[in-house]
């Protein structure tokens, strides 16, 4: 039997480089990759460790002159304390420790102090803080505004795209509200930013939103012992007061009226929950995504 010869293998001008596909140690794709696993891996049991990690990679800011790092970093943080609910606290703890511990090397010349010299440090971390929850409490009230506009809450809405918006909007409303809540009993939220909140949650009276009560309930089940103070009472004595007047509007549905229920019994009970006693860190999945180069 004739075989026709083989023509021989050759080179081409495109050869794969596995090296040319390595990812430079400083990059936002680096940052990304190694961040995402470390938040993937953190817990209360393994938090010293994993958090001084994550700061490190905070910390190549110091290279920078506008703290894009930091800035990505907060972003990745704010993800996940967003879609962990049950980890609100955990994260607010890392923000802390990431204010206290971040090197006064990191700076962003454009934010600067009444001397005309940039923040840096500890006050830019906070700096950043404030405006990521302003931006996404912000996002999060137009989004929850834009989609109640468009979805009519009936059976036929389920499965449309603009039910599943709505939930999204919910569900992140709900975890910035606790989240917020978290970093205030750290003291990293003013009470003016936290009284804003709750006068915003109250605005609509008449005719309020579900999610607009369960966000309040929430949050002050969260701050609310701390808010209550003989300076600020007379302040919570007019929101109980409006809490009350919605328990009994029929716009209200019962489950929201429960909820209200629920947070006044609290302020009577001087804010100590029935089961006072701290149930155990459950165990926590992986979250984000994070791509492998292999």
């Amino acid at each position: 039997m004739n075989r026709e010869p083989v023509a021989t293998l050759q080179a081409t001008a495109n050869l794969w480089d596995r090296k040319a596909l390595q990812i430079d140690s400083d990059s936002p794709e680096m940052v990304d990759r190694k961040v995402k696993g470390l938040l993937n891996k953190l817990t209360m049991k393994n938090f010293d460790c994993i958090s001084d990690q994550i700061i490190f990679w905070a910390n190549k800011s110091e290279k920078e002159k506008d703290g894009r790092t930091l800035v990505q970093v907060i972003h990745l943080v704010f993800e996940n304390a967003i879609a962990e609910v049950i980890w609100s606290e955990m994260y607010a703890r890392l923000c802390r420790k990431m204010m206290e511990q971040i090197s006064p090397k990191v700076q962003d010349d454009g934010i600067k102090t009444n001397e005309g010299k940039p923040i840096a440090g500890g006050q830019l971390f906070r700096k950043y803080l404030l405006n990521r929850c302003q931006e996404d409490f912000d996002r999060v009230w137009v989004a929850k505004e834009t989609t109640a506009a468009t979805v009519a809450w009936t059976a036929l809405a389920v499965n449309s795209d603009e039910y599943y918006a709505a939930q999204k909007a919910k569900r992140q409303g709900l975890g910035l509200i606790k989240f917020i809540g978290e970093l205030f009993k750290l003291r990293m939220l003013t009470e003016p930013i936290m009284h804003e909140c709750v006068e915003k949650l109250l605005d609509n009276v008449h005719n309020p939103e579900e999610e607009e009560i369960e966000s309040l309930c929430k949050l002050l089940t969260t701050v609310g012992g701390i808010l209550d103070i003989p300076r600020a009472r007379s302040h919570l004595d007019v929101y109980f007061s409006q809490m009350k007047k919605l328990t009994k509007s029929p716009n209200v549905t019962s489950r929201t009226q429960c909820m209200l229920l629920d947070l006044i019994e609290l302020r009577e009970r001087k804010w100590i929950t029935r089961n006072s006693v701290a149930a155990p860190w459950p165990s926590r999945p992986r979250l984000l995504q994070v791509t492998n180069n292999t």
